[in-house]
């Protein structure tokens, strides 16, 4: 059950109309006002507070000691604004006291501020972000500091980009920053703002420029409460945004026709950029890009029509009348619900008439085992059978010999038991030369049969 609540919230850069509603409201429901007397405005507490609220000067305060209050909300559901300036977000030492009060039973928020920068940049008028002269912003401070610097992030390393830098906490050492500066690329006529306590009452902005900035700072005795801005944005106006172009258009407004045309060709002479150098033609023996994604294309080709033709003589392994044996299982497994159409079967060369063996030469071959009809096929006369038997041609091909043996041999066990066997399924493509192969058993058959 949540008993209390803190919220973090960003004074601003220091004047008191200058910080969030939301923020002044939390100020307003607060029972305990911790906040920063040395950064924020006395006003900003003095116009928001309540007359019963109790206050507490955060700079003389250790972390253990403000985890304690925030421990005496959760203990008597008390509600906490503990005030930062600027945006909490910004070296603000937050995230320690936000994630030790998120253990606690306390409801938990930060309410954002007007950062110093944005501030500065409002003082003097100026865009940090100038079509086609900066369109990114660094913020950053010096190396060297109380807090050390990540590997990757010194001065000099953010200054090649050549954008606008906001630098914070480096008024004490400017000679170092303006050799990191330089270092980076920046030229010593790169305008810098320098912001002192933007917003307080006492404010000093001063324009100067990268060659004269250390000179400047020491004039004014300038090392607390101090920002400084550098890039060209500073001064330079760069060139018409198209966002409110009576030629762009966008979701809610559409483009005027003439304005469009003008403002299409005025792109290609903004934007022209240098001829680049056509590539030259390789020479003999060297292999172009044009020629790797041609050999590629007929790889992929070749490899296809390849696949192609496994996949049609596996096909045609299926009706292979020498190797039932192989697929009669897979077939039946696959077959469909309805019979497929029957194609048929290719006629097999003429050989002289064989009659089948005695069952005891004939070798065994291997059948997959088939589930039995419900009902036996029933016996049918003799006369009946021997028609059609008589209309099939009396030859045998190769092919179908070893099927031939089968047939006499299930005609053998019809005679000797006067019942007809059970009956077993074959696959599709081997029922044709079943049929022809009964007709070399005729002779064989006794005279009961008939």
């Amino acid at each position: 059950m949540v008993s209390g609540r803190i919220s973090f919230i960003g004074a601003g850069p220091g004047a008191a109309d200058l910080i969030t509603v939301r923020g002044a409201r939390r100020i307003a429901e607060a029972d305990i006002v911790v906040w920063a007397a040395s950064l924020v405005a006395p006003e900003c507490i003095q116009e928001h507070a309540r007359p019963d609220a109790e206050l507490v000067d955060s700079s003389r305060l250790t972390h253990e000691q403000a985890v304690e209050i925030y421990r005496r909300a959760e203990r008597e559901r008390l509600n906490v604004a503990r005030v930062h300036s600027g945006d909490p977000s910004l070296w603000g030492a937050v995230q320690e006291q936000y994630d030790a009060c998120a253990r606690m039973a306390l409801e938990v928020e930060i309410v954002p501020g007007v950062a110093a920068f944005s501030a500065a940049a409002a003082s003097v008028g100026r865009e940090l972000t100038v079509p086609e002269v900066a369109q990114s912003l660094v913020l950053t401070r010096l190396e060297g500091g109380k807090t050390p610097m990540p590997d990757g992030e010194k001065v000099r390393e953010f200054a090649k980009h050549g954008t606008t830098m906001a630098l914070f906490l480096s008024a004490a050492r400017t000679g170092q920053l303006v050799e990191e500066l330089r270092a980076g690329g920046y030229d010593d006529d790169t305008p810098v703002l320098v912001a002192y306590k933007v917003t307080w009452p006492d404010e000093l902005m001063l324009r100067t420029t990268l060659g004269e900035l250390e000179q400047t700072v020491k004039q004014h005795k300038l090392w607390r409460h101090t920002l400084f801005i550098v890039g060209k944005a500073l001064t330079s106006g760069g060139t018409r945004s198209h966002l409110y172009h009576a030629g762009h258009f966008h979701t809610y407004r559409r483009a005027d026709p003439a304005a469009r045309r003008a403002l299409r060709a005025e792109r290609p002479s903004r934007r022209a950029k240098p001829a680049e150098p056509e590539p030259a033609e390789p020479g003999p023996g060297a292999v172009r890009d044009s020629d790797v994604a041609w050999w590629a294309v007929r790889d992929w080709q070749a490899t296809a029509r390849g696949a192609a033709k496994v996949a049609a003589h596996r096909s045609a392994a299926r009706v292979d009348s020498a190797q039932p044996e192989l697929f009669a299982e897979q077939d039946a497994d696959a077959a469909p619900a309805e019979a497929p159409e029957q194609r048929p079967a290719p006629e097999p060369e003429q050989v002289p008439e064989r009659t089948a063996e005695p069952a005891a030469a004939q070798p065994k071959q291997a059948e997959p085992e088939q589930p039995e009809p419900e009902q036996a096929e029933p016996k049918q006369p003799a006369a009946e059978q021997a028609e059609p038997e008589q209309a099939a041609p009396k030859r045998t091909s190769p092919a179908s010999t070893g099927t031939a043996k089968a047939t006499a041999k299930t005609s053998t066990a019809k005679t000797s038991t006067g019942k007809s066997a059970p009956k077993r399924r074959t696959t599709k493509a081997a029922e044709p030369k079943a049929a022809k192969s009964r007709s070399t058993a005729k002779g064989k058959r006794t005279s009961d049969e008939r």
